[in-house]
């Protein structure tokens, strides 16, 4: 797979309507609904509010798909599928689907462990707007590996970009590969923004709550007639500039998670469409 190099221009649209959606959100907060990780739940709430979100984590059966019907995006997160977080996330998922309401797939540890990866295969058939994992679990998700080390990465990003353009290519979602440089693809265009920092793999959350900003993203991307993939990228992109501040403040993993939401709150639109946000866009052919 190669991809095709689009102008230099590309650069500055993803920056500049990353730029757009961080304004539009702190305008009008995207209501987030999620279904989340019992680990993360308090700091994915916590990183909504401070990027200038509404969070909102219901989770129970006969709530989740009513709420999913008023949310302005809808993240579902595998990290601890009790048998109440499972049942709700398909109702949820119906609920999204019958309001048009965006929502995401994380779908965590999935592979090797069979109760979470049945479930994501169902919830990919559903065909989310997105899909963010780390490289081992994209690979399994199209089912191309077993998976990585529970939560952990096995695979780079690179490993997984066939994948990710397989699964966006069949099931009509943008998919998100986190790592060293996020991929970004909607099975044609390419986008992989670089930065962020080691230390976000260092703190529980970094991914979940990354996750939940790119469905806070896609609510604010409709109003803004905004594409989903350059919604998802946006959210990459402000994120990992975010963890950048967060690390030359921080001291270590603890003062960095306080330190990241910190930055969520105080990082501009203007800092965002001022920086070169990609290192290759384009279309790609298999």
């Amino acid at each position: 797979m190669s991809d095709l190099l689009r102008p230099p221009s590309t650069d500055s649209t993803v920056a500049e309507e990353a730029a757009r959606l961080l304004a539009g959100l702190r305008a009008a907060p995207s209501l987030t609904h999620c279904i989340t990780n019992a680990v993360v739940t308090g700091f994915t709430a916590n990183a909504l509010l401070a990027v200038g979100a509404a969070p909102a984590m219901v989770d129970i059966v006969g709530e989740s798909e009513l709420f999913a019907g008023i949310a302005s995006g809808v993240l579902i997160n595998l990290g601890t599928p009790t048998p109440e977080q499972r049942a709700a996330s398909l109702e949820a998922v119906a609920g999204a689907r019958a309001a048009g309401t965006p929502w995401v797939l994380d779908p965590v540890a999935i592979g090797v462990l069979p109760v979470r990866t049945a479930l994501a295969q169902e919830l990919v058939e559903q065909r989310p707007t997105a899909i963010r994992g780390n490289a081992s679990e994209i690979l399994a998700l199209a089912g191309m590996s077993a998976g990585g080390r529970g939560v952990d990465a096995t695979d780079t990003t690179e490993a997984a970009a066939d994948a990710a353009q397989v699964l966006a290519r069949r099931h009509g979602s943008v998919v998100a590969v986190s790592g060293e440089v996020d991929l970004v693809t909607d099975g044609d265009r390419v986008i992989r923004i670089a930065g962020g920092d080691v230390l976000l793999t260092r703190v529980t959350g970094g991914g979940c709550a990354l996750g939940a900003i790119m469905a806070a993203f896609l609510g604010a991307a409709r109003s803004l007639e905004i594409s989903p993939l350059l919604a998802v990228a946006g959210a990459s992109l402000v994120y990992a500039r975010a963890a950048e501040r967060a690390a030359g403040e921080a001291s270590g993993p603890g003062s960095f998670a306080v330190a990241l939401l910190d930055a969520l709150a105080a990082i501009e639109p203007a800092d965002i469409a001022a920086e070169p946000a990609v290192l290759a866009a384009g279309g790609a052919s298999a």
